[in-house]
């Protein structure tokens, strides 16, 4: 998998520039170690995602890239699956569920493909998806258990080694596992003794419950500030589930409150708009749920949300 990743590299390179890593003074002085923020957020589509969806698309054959493309997604997995199908010429269909909120719905409509808002869940819009997928002659992106994917991602954690040569733990948002999967591989070949941390949501966590019982299960979803988090992993899942439980070592669940104040603190102290999946690093890291012993990286994962949503889920935070 790790030459995967290097492949990756090398692939992202034409199409993609490195995110912006910076140092968090608050967060630093806060824990006592220094704290870095890696900046998803900037990538064209807004999230970490890209990575993922050019890579995968960069190894289909010219009849797969012909038929075109399609994919299941919270939003942001859709986004940027349309975005990098544009630059390359593909045909895109995108499925979300009725739960996506109206922005990234709105910004799916706009990106060139060709939305369609099916189901109550994650889990049923994949399963359109996957039926007219068939019908179409379409390859499914997957959003997160797949090898490229899993390369895609784990780009980041390349970058941070480089920028970070002590960095001692990374922590992101876990829920598919694509992200975590693809980090852990590449951080942890390098030094087995760098903590990986991924957080899920308390109203959605079918990894974090799945590793707790040792198999694929499918949980109830409930509405969430972190809606990117929400989503079952796959009862047949064949890569992230192994890849979280070699690769993660601390695991933990966020309540609303705390992924409130962690988009809070990041917009208070960075200036920041954040989509709730992207602040739940910080806001373990203010609970006291995660205690940095050394140079810790956050990677801020995405930023889909609007100002509206924004102003009402931090304006308790921030007095307003």
């Amino acid at each position: 998998m790790m030459r995967s990743v290097w492949k990756a590299r090398k692939r992202l390179h034409e199409h993609l520039d490195k995110t912006p890593l910076i140092k968090s003074h608050a967060l630093s002085e806060k824990s006592g170690v220094p704290v870095y923020l890696k900046l998803e957020t900037m990538q064209p589509s807004r999230s970490f995602k890209l990575r993922g969806a050019f890579n995968f698309l960069s190894v289909l054959n010219k009849e797969e890239k012909e038929r075109g493309v399609s994919a299941f997604s919270t939003g942001n997995h859709g986004l940027a699956v349309a975005y990098a199908a544009k630059q390359m010429n593909i045909r895109a269909m995108i499925f979300v569920s009725e739960s996506v909120t109206e922005t990234k719905k709105e910004a799916l409509r706009g990106s060139g493909a060709e939305l369609v808002v099916i189901g109550k869940s994650q889990d049923e819009a994949g399963a359109a998806c996957q039926k007219q997928s068939r019908t179409k002659g379409l390859t499914i992106v997957p959003p997160f258990d797949h090898p490229e994917i899993i390369a895609g991602q784990g780009t980041i954690g390349l970058e941070l080694l480089e920028d970070i040569p002590e960095m001692e733990a990374v922590v992101a948002g876990l829920s598919g596992g694509g992200l975590l999967a693809g980090i852990g591989e590449a951080v942890k070949h390098t030094d087995p003794a760098i903590n990986v941390t991924g957080i899920s949501v308390e109203k959605g966590a079918a990894m974090d419950e799945s590793i707790k019982v040792g198999k694929p299960v499918e949980i109830p979803e409930h509405p969430t500030y972190a809606d990117s988090l929400l989503g079952g992993i796959g009862l047949d899942n064949q890569y992230t589930f192994s890849a979280i439980q070699k690769y993660v070592d601390t695991r933990t669940r966020l309540a609303e409150t705390d992924i409130a104040k962690g988009m809070g603190f990041l917009f208070e102290h960075h200036h920041l708009v954040v989509e709730g999946a992207a602040a739940v690093g910080v806001g373990a890291l203010l609970n006291g749920a995660i205690r940095p012993k050394g140079p810790t990286a956050i990677v801020v994962t995405g930023a889909g949300i609007d100002v509206k949503s924004h102003q009402e889920i931090v304006g308790p935070y921030l007095g307003v």
